[in-house]
């Protein structure tokens, strides 16, 4: 089904035609925070409204910014919003309209940074599982933000022997948010853990608090599946118990 996926790609320079203040909410900005420099290609996947990627694109994070839905309409509303600003830099921008995990990657020289936010866990596994399975030999970085599974995907990202760049958690609206930052060079300096641990390694009044409170909501979640004991989560419930903040 991938290899039948039509590509809708556009082309061309980038430069806002006087600044504008992107509100971006409180994990888009800290995904755009945790994005640094030495990127070839950076590609907006899920983009949605494509706010995170234009905000790449005000501060040429890269060279060549790539938005990317499989929903024609929102790449539509993103290449009507990006053909308004004016050519004035050598900073490009394109849009796709295809699957995240049928992304031509090969076709791009350089390096990769791909960040995928706003679906959960299981559907960025397999988006994950299918970029490296195609490409195994590209120079190809994560950011993700999972709405849910957090757990099943870093046990995914260990599997796939992908180390710890950074993390991040981010409370929006009443929900808790982990951003994870993870490049296979770092497989043997900083292996993935499986229920994070930076951000339980905070130092400032707010962040313990934060931390403490979706420690707590975490184990409830879990809790609650290993008593209606449809699914063994045993050990999930142990690694969260094991955390001293």
């Amino acid at each position: 089904m991938l290899g039948e996926m039509q590509v809708k790609v556009y082309n061309a320079p980038f430069f806002p035609s006087g600044r504008q203040q992107l509100k971006l909410s409180k994990r888009l900005k800290q995904i755009e925070q945790m994005v640094g420099n030495g990127y070839d290609h950076i590609w907006d996947c899920c983009c949605d409204h494509g706010l995170l990627g234009i905000a790449l694109l005000e501060r040429q994070a890269a060279p060549h910014i790539h938005f990317v839905d499989i929903v024609p309409e929102l790449i539509s509303n993103v290449e009507a919003k990006l053909q308004k600003f004016d050519s004035k830099t050598q900073s490009h921008w394109q849009v796709h309209c295809l699957d995240t995990a049928a992304i031509p990657f090969d076709h791009y020289h350089g390096k990769h940074l791909v960040i995928i936010a706003g679906v959960g866990g299981d559907l960025i596994s397999m988006f994950v599982n299918a970029i490296l399975k195609q490409h195994p030999n590209l120079n190809i970085e994560f950011i993700v933000c999972p709405v849910h599974h957090q757990f099943a995907l870093r046990e995914t990202f260990r599997c796939l022997q992908q180390g710890l760049v950074d993390e991040a958690l981010i409370k929006e609206n009443g929900r808790f948010y982990e951003i994870i930052h993870v490049d296979n060079r770092q497989a043997q300096q900083k292996p993935i853990n499986l229920v994070g641990e930076k951000f339980w390694q905070a130092t400032s009044t707010e962040g313990i608090e934060s931390a403490k409170e979706y420690l707590k909501k975490t184990l409830v979640h879990y809790q609650k599946i290993q008593q209606g004991q449809k699914k063994n989560v045993d050990h999930i419930v142990d690694a969260y118990q094991a955390i001293t903040i």
